[in-house]
């Protein structure tokens, strides 16, 4: 019995130990990237300085490393500015950390609490009432979007289905990083139009519903970035091409959406957010001069 009693506590404080590192792994995962204040007198010629803010929002298991590279870039860079990290809960709980109030070329950096889940319908719901909160407390009614993976496919979910955010929160410049929309096809398929009648994705066709009910008045850029890892043309190792394509589909009755598409060879998934060359177009899409 005394034996059984050691082993007993031997394991409860083992699962405890195991359960405190996991919780400080989390916490480290989720501390956001530091800010820079940046000075647009000194930036690049190149580069516009505007007040619409970006924000960044991570893809399944996605973190503050994520766009820690990015950020780091911009600011090094004089660039952007990281000026907010908001963190939100699966019970919907906002946090925030720092400030917006118009700065030059702000980036926001969202992250969820938990990320895990099988599907990505949790972080949709999660997604939106960040949104909402950025625009009833900051005042923020224009965004640029960069969005990785999941990331992308839950910002569509979560502004498609909300009527409120297309009425208060106007999109500027989407930036896509390898985001699915539809998940129902082969991989090996090219993209072409008539691919709809043979989607079997639900929430794609809930998606498309929602884009031709979307009262769109003004102009919006989309611009859909993908890899291919070495070896492959059809897929970054983690989202096949067409899974992306297809959102051409999706914004085939949108003619005030001007939507461009762009492979980068030998990228992977996780490079997507980090290669100099699409941080370089990253850059250019949403601070260049024109």
């Amino acid at each position: 019995m005394q034996r059984l009693k050691k082993v007993g506590k031997v394991l409860g404080y083992s699962l405890g130990g195991i359960c405190a590192l996991l919780l400080l792994t989390q916490a480290f995962l989720l501390r956001g990237t530091p800010g820079t204040t940046i000075d647009p007198a000194a930036g690049p010629q190149t580069v516009r300085y505007s007040k619409v803010p970006t924000l960044l929002i991570p893809g399944w298991g996605g973190n503050t490393v994520t766009y820690s590279h990015l950020i780091k870039y911009y600011q090094n860079h004089n660039v952007a500015q990281k000026v907010m990290t908001v963190w939100v809960s699966p019970h919907q709980h906002i946090r925030v950390s720092g400030d917006w109030h118009g700065q030059k070329n702000a980036l926001i950096q969202v992250l969820f609490d938990w990320n895990y889940d099988a599907s990505y319908h949790p972080q949709v719901s999660q997604l939106r009432q960040v949104l909402i909160y950025l625009n009833k407390h900051y005042g923020i009614n224009q965004t640029n979007i960069i969005a990785h993976s999941y990331g992308g496919t839950e910002f569509m979910h979560a502004y498609m289905g909300s009527k409120y955010l297309q009425r208060t929160l106007r999109l500027n410049k989407l930036v896509l990083l390898g985001v699915p929309v539809e998940e129902s096809l082969s991989d090996h398929l090219p993209y072409h139009y008539p691919l709809i009648h043979d989607s079997k994705d639900k929430n794609f066709h809930q998606l498309r519903a929602q884009m031709k009910e979307w009262q769109l008045n003004y102009p919006v850029e989309i611009y859909n970035l993908m890899g291919s890892k070495e070896g492959s043309k059809l897929t970054d190792g983690a989202v096949p091409h067409i899974q992306s394509e297809m959102l051409r589909a999706l914004i085939k009755s949108h003619p005030t959406i001007e939507y461009h598409q762009k492979i980068y060879h030998n990228t992977t998934h996780s490079q997507l957010h980090d290669r100099p060359l699409i941080l370089k177009k990253i850059e250019q899409i949403l601070w260049g001069k024109e």
